[in-house]
């Protein structure tokens, strides 16, 4: 499980719910069920840092709970 937060959302123009990494830009996914939105967005994370890694950008630590409300 990532330490990232992950922001999940319904969206109605997708029709599916939003996983957002906040922390990582662009990190995204999505899924039919919340469930399913939160496992593709560990995955996502995971390919995010990977490829990160490899191409040596700065990869942030996790900071925990964000406030953007």
């Amino acid at each position: 499980m990532s330490r990232y937060e992950i922001i999940i959302y319904w969206s109605v123009e997708d029709h599916a719910f939003i996983a957002e990494v906040p922390e990582l830009p662009g990190c995204a996914a999505d899924g039919a069920t919340y469930q399913e939105a939160l496992s593709n967005a560990e995955i996502v994370i995971k390919d995010w840092l990977k490829t990160a890694k490899e191409l040596g950008r700065h990869v942030p630590e996790p900071k925990g709970r964000l406030i953007f409300a």
